[in-house]
Formats: C-alpha cells, sequence, structure tokens
C-alpha cells in the first residue's frame, strides 16, 4: 500500500453503515499462528500496527476487551488523541468511544487506571450470579450490564450495548471472548495483523473455545506496510 496514512486508513477501514450493528475483531499473529510473544501480544506489533489499532478505535462506538485482557495487556484509560477526536466530531460520532469490559467474577479493581482514567465512563458486562459486592462497587465508577443469569449472555449483551447506541462493536480481546463470540456467531468482521515473525514456542492460537467452531469469511482486503499484512475479513453476503 503506498498510502499508508491514517487518512487512507479511515477510508480503508470505513464502515458503511453505523445503524446496522456490527462486531469487528482486531488480533495480531506471527506468520506460525502465535497470538502472543512473551505473554503479549505488543510484541508483536510495530508502529504500521499500532496506527490500524489506533485507526478502528477511531471508528468504533465501543471497545470490548475481556477483564483477563485488561489485566495482561496493561490497557489504561483509553482516549484517542485530539486530531482522532476532531475526525470523530466531525463525522458526527462523539468525541471518544466507550469501553466495555466482559468479566464473570468481577475481579477487577475499581482503582485500576481502567476506570479512573477513562475518557467515557467505562461499562462493565457481567450475570445475574457474579459478586453483588463486587458490582456494587463497580458501579461507581462503570455502568453495569447484567447480561443473563448464571453465565454472561453475549447476544444480550451486544443488544444492550446496541440499545445505548453503541452499534459498531471493537472486540480486541483476548481469545476467549473471541472465541466465546464465534460460538455465538457473532463475529462479522476479522481485521488481523501478520507479524512478519516466526515464534514457534507454546503461544496460544488468537481465538480459543472448548468446541471447535467454523465460520467462512470473505477477504475485503490485504493491505501492506513493510513486511506487514493487514487482512480485512468480512462475514460473507447471503
Amino acid at each position: 500500500m503506498t498510502d499508508f496514512s491514517q487518512a487512507a486508513l479511515l477510508n480503508a477501514y470505513r464502515i458503511e453503515d453505523r445503524a446496522d450493528p456490527r462486531v469487528r475483531v482486531n488480533f495480531i499473529a506471527s506468520l506460525d499462528g502465535a497470538a502472543t510473544h512473551d505473554g503479549l501480544s505488543g510484541g508483536l506489533n510495530n508502529a504500521d500496527d499500532k496506527l490500524v489499532f489506533d485507526t478502528l478505535r477511531s471508528l468504533t462506538d465501543v471497545i470490548l476487551v475481556g477483564a483477563g485482557t485488561v489485566r495482561a495487556e496493561g490497557y489504561g484509560g483509553i482516549r484517542l488523541d485530539a486530531a482522532a477526536e476532531a475526525w470523530r466530531v466531525a463525522h458526527g460520532l462523539p468525541p471518544q468511544p466507550r469501553i466495555a469490559v466482559v468479566s464473570g467474577r468481577l475481579d477487577l479493581d475499581a482503582g485500576h487506571p481502567l476506570f479512573t482514567d477513562a475518557a467515557t465512563r467505562p461499562i462493565v458486562i457481567t450475570h445475574a450470579g457474579s459478586p453483588a459486592g463486587r458490582r456494587v462497587d463497580l458501579e461507581d465508577v462503570a455502568d453495569v450490564l447484567v447480561s443473563g443469569a448464571a453465565s454472561i449472555d453475549l447476544p444480550l449483551a451486544l443488544r444492550g450495548l446496541a440499545a445505548r447506541g453503541l452499534r459498531q462493536v471493537l472486540c480486541e480481546g483476548g481469545p476467549s471472548l473471541f472465541g466465546a463470540l464465534l460460538a455465538v456467531d457473532a463475529v462479522d468482521e476479522l481485521c488481523l495483523s501478520l507479524s512478519p515473525v516466526l515464534e514457534a514456542g507454546t503461544s496460544g492460537r488468537i481465538a480459543r473455545s472448548a468446541e471447535t467452531t467454523s465460520r467462512p469469511m470473505h477477504l475485503d482486503h490485504v493491505l501492506t506496510a513493510g513486511d506487514m499484512l493487514f487482512l480485512r475479513y468480512t462475514r460473507p453476503a447471503v
């Protein structure tokens, strides 16, 4: 791709119909399928991947992430820069996207930077069987969305987000959340960065679940920047 600018990427990853609820998943992997380097996905990326990563955040209504990924990847308060904020406002979007954290056990600290440094009030997605006291604590720093009785009902959670005007969902992981979304056939798009490294070792894959789930996808585009590949796969048209 000769023009790998922010403007070109915003066009390449644009969302045609924002009124239509959509779950977009963004991951990076090594050439041999490893999802992490030294336990972190950030070990596989570079500046070009970071630009795509930031572009996808600029285009979304809400960032969806599992609690384990928040802890492992060192998530802080999510805040887009001034240029991205200006672009969003110019295109009729709120200045900053929301973030929604999925947690069944609610093993989240209300004093975590994800909450204390957030540009917008976070959302915590859990189920009715989660610890009631933890829900009360987190309600001071986040909107708690209860979806499901004894386990998290992801389709119900996505409908709950859409009811709040958060129809464009960007899932940033981790693999268990990706696998759970696949299991309920909720993934509309995968944006996959292929890092030009071979990892071997024991690193897991980008999606993980107890049962095999097969979903055909359509290759929408292939972008290149140096030796890095950026693949956009979408759900095939019916």
